[in-house]
């Protein structure tokens, strides 16, 4: 590329502006000036971005404050005085732009760097800054959309047009491969409330190499827009649905079972699922869900409350590399269910059953023999805890880092001595409103687990003398209480 491109053109680019007449043109409110001149500064502050590097993207004009788009962390507000959040992509620098510059052919030094360079620095710029130097000239505005700085889309806000934002971004990158943005692996959603079916239809047809999908919150998506985009994008690994009430199951179209027979469905590859406070989630959708995406390794299924132990049964027989599995406030989940948990023996990392009341000694029993590689449990509000089943967890999994027993009246000093005995790494320890807990439990904890990095103790009766002991043995440990003698 010539000097000549570092310096302002007459004529905005074709696909750029025809995109934003798209835009604006599907808006329901009268254009304000700013919506107008799209190269402002005040526009500028409210764009899109992507999430692993940057690159030009939206700009966002509403009419009520409101959460904008946050890209890596850098997060922005709309202007007040509009009804609802429009995206549109801006224009290429005009006439105007740096006319002096044009008469008297004057280059910055920056101009003679190659393009590989400055798409490198572009890379580590925020939003607003690339947005700028894409409004600089036509030559830093095609860097800008570079389609190697969009492998990963963010957006957010309540008010967002997310389906029309989608629409944009697509159209745009799919320009050098029409229909296709083999580029985009990464897109995340969560908290647009406006997204719907139409947006992820447009997504799984436009992204096949997406691998990464997040719309948590996002309570008008269902599940034909989500066999859709796991039909159509092979390798997906990490689907976050979590908040989609209407989301009940994970599985291939009709079609895609047609094409496949002979593999039953399991060309899903999600390793990572979260299906937190999908409530409409049964036995049967868990069943379907294990059955189809055998490569599960994370599944979280919090606040699932019509799941029973049948359907843990199927996910222990379907998908055997589970590490991390969370059945937080399943409350009709019991011993039975943990029992089946324990099949999945040597993979098992991460377990949570907290507030899981039907769990007693029984399933922890299940859970400390067949994993012993267990490293996180949170058997917080499991009333039916006793010391009896804490002393089995820790002859079973000494490499234990991480335990929540709180609100478990069941355990006293007596299980926290084995546990200091037996799980000397220990680094996490939550007692909270453990009423039989006193400073003989807390004292043995101090003196043999040296790695302890947290404990809380609050609503726990024991004594500043006690706590004292666990500050002068763990200097590093946090300390959590509510015992006002102790400071």
């Amino acid at each position: 590329m010539g000097a000549n491109n570092g310096k302002p053109y007459g004529s905005e680019g074709k696909g750029s502006s025809s995109i934003s007449s798209e835009i604006s043109s599907s808006t329901d409110h009268t254009p304000t000036k700013a919506s107008k001149n799209v190269s402002t500064t005040e526009d500028l502050e409210h764009s899109t971005r992507t999430l692993s590097t940057p690159s030009p993207g939206l700009i966002l004009a509403s009419k009520s404050q409101s959460p904008a788009l946050s890209i890596n962390g850098h997060e922005t507000t709309s202007p007040s005085g509009s009804s609802e959040a429009v995206a549109i992509v801006h224009t290429q620098p005009g006439t105007q732009t740096h006319s002096h510059q044009s008469k008297g052919h004057h280059y910055a030094p920056i101009d003679l760097l190659s393009d590989h360079t400055l798409l490198q620095m572009f890379s580590h710029l925020p939003t607003n800054q690339l947005c700028r130097c894409a409004q600089v000239c036509r030559r830093w505005y095609n860097l800008a959309w570079d389609p190697r700085l969009w492998n990963t889309v963010r957006l957010t806000g309540e008010l967002l047009h997310a389906d029309r934002a989608l629409k944009v971004l697509t159209h745009r990158l799919c320009q050098d491969t029409p229909n296709v943005c083999l580029t985009l692996e990464t897109v995340v959603a969560s908290g647009c409330r406006r997204l719907t079916d139409r947006g992820l239809h447009l997504v799984a047809q436009c992204c096949p190499e997406l691998r990464r999908l997040e719309v948590a919150g996002c309570y008008n998506i269902s599940n034909e827009a989500v066999f859709e985009v796991v039909s159509r994008c092979p390798n997906l690994e990490h689907l976050n649905v979590s908040g989609c009430s209407k989301v009940t199951c994970i599985s291939l179209t009709q079609e895609a079972l047609v094409q496949f027979p002979l593999l039953h469905g399991q060309q899903i590859s999600i390793h990572y699922l979260d299906m937190t406070d999908c409530f409409s989630l049964e036995d049967q959708g868990l069943r379907t869900i294990a059955s189809h995406c055998p490569r599960l390794t994370h599944l979280y299924l919090r606040r699932c409350t019509r799941l029973t132990d049948e359907a843990l049964r199927h996910l222990a027989l379907h998908c055997p590399s589970v590490r991390e599995l969370s059945l937080s406030d399943c409350r009709l989940v019991g011993d039975f269910g943990l029992r089946e948990v324990a099949r999945l023996e040597g993979c098992l990392r991460y377990l949570s059953v907290a507030h899981c009341s039907r769990i007693t000694d029984v399933g922890v029993r299940y859970v400390a023999r067949y994993c012993p590689r267990l490293r996180y449990l949170n058997a917080r509000g499991c009333e039916g805890l006793t010391d009896h089943g804490l002393g089995h967890l820790a002859r079973s999994c000494p490499k234990l880092k991480s335990l929540d027993v709180g609100k478990c009246p069941l355990v006293s000093d007596s299980g926290l001595e084995q546990l200091a005995l037996y799980c000397q790494g220990l680094k996490r320890l939550s007692l909270r409103a453990c009423e039989s807990v006193t400073g003989r439990g807390l004292q043995a904890i101090a003196a043999n687990c040296c790695e302890l990095q947290l404990l809380n103790v609050q609503d726990c009766e024991v004594s500043p003398e006690a706590l004292r002991f666990v500050r002068r043995h763990s200097r590093r440990c946090v300390i959590e209480h509510t015992n006002p003698g102790f400071f």
